[in-house]
C-alpha cells in the first residue's frame, strides 16, 4: 500500500519541554517534537512562530527538558496550550528554578534538562539552534555517572496514531555490531 506523504513516519520524534523566560521574567514551556542533536554540544529545533520564540529572540537562552512515561501529562499539556492563553507553568503545577549558566528556566519535575545558550535562530525557517553550556540530571537517571535510558524513560511521539511512546530496551552495540561483517 502506497502511503501519502502526510501519512509518512518518520521516527523516533522526541519529545521535547522547551523552557524560556519572557520579558517580565514569566517562566513559559512548549512541547516540541521536530528537534534533535546536531552537532557537539548543540541542538537545532524546526520551529513554527510561537510565545516561545519569542522570549528566545528577546532572551538568546532556552531549556531542553527530556518528556518522560512520568510526564505525559505535562508534557501534553505543555503542547496542548497557548503561553498567550494563559500561565502554563502555574496551571500545571510545576516547580521552577532559574538554570546556573543560561537566563532560562529549568522544570524540576523533569529527570534531564539541557541548558542552551541560542547560537542562531532563523525566523523565516523556524530554525533554531542551540549550544549546549551545561545540562541538569537527577541522580536517579544516572548508572555510573551516565544517563540510562532505561531509568530515564525517556518517551517519542508516534506521529502515525498522535500517541506517545516509551522507547524501548536495547537491541545491540553501535559501533560493534556490525564489526562482524567487517
Amino acid at each position: 500500500m502506497e502511503l501519502t506523504a502526510k501519512d509518512s513516519v518518520i521516527t523516533p520524534e522526541g519529545v521535547f519541554i522547551i523552557g524560556t523566560y519572557d520579558e517580565n521574567g514569566v517562566p513559559d514551556a512548549m512541547n516540541a517534537a521536530w528537534g534533535q542533536q546536531s552537532g557537539d554540544g548543540e541542538i537545532t529545533f524546526f520551529l513554527g512562530k510561537h510565545k516561545t520564540t519569542e522570549n528566545i529572540k528577546k532572551t538568546g537562552a532556552f531549556t531542553v527538558a527530556m518528556a518522560t512515561k512520568d510526564t505525559v501529562v505535562i508534557s501534553d499539556y505543555f503542547g496542548v496550550e497557548s503561553g498567550r492563553n494563559a500561565n502554563k507553568i502555574e496551571k500545571a503545577g510545576v516547580h521552577v528554578h532559574k538554570s546556573a549558566h543560561v537566563n532560562a528556566p529549568v522544570i524540576e519535575e523533569y529527570p534531564l534538562t539541557l541548558e542552551c545558550e541560542v547560537k542562531s535562530y532563523d525566523e523565516e525557517t523556524g530554525v533554531l539552534t542551540g549550544k549546549i553550556v551545561s545540562s541538569q540530571a537527577d541522580e536517579k537517571i544516572l548508572t555510573d555517572g551516565k544517563v540510562d535510558l532505561d531509568k530515564l524513560e525517556p518517551i517519542m511521539f508516534d506521529m502515525s496514531t498522535n500517541s506517545y511512546r516509551v522507547i524501548g530496551p536495547v537491541v545491540g552495540k553501535a559501533f560493534h555490531d556490525g564489526l562482524q561483517l567487517k
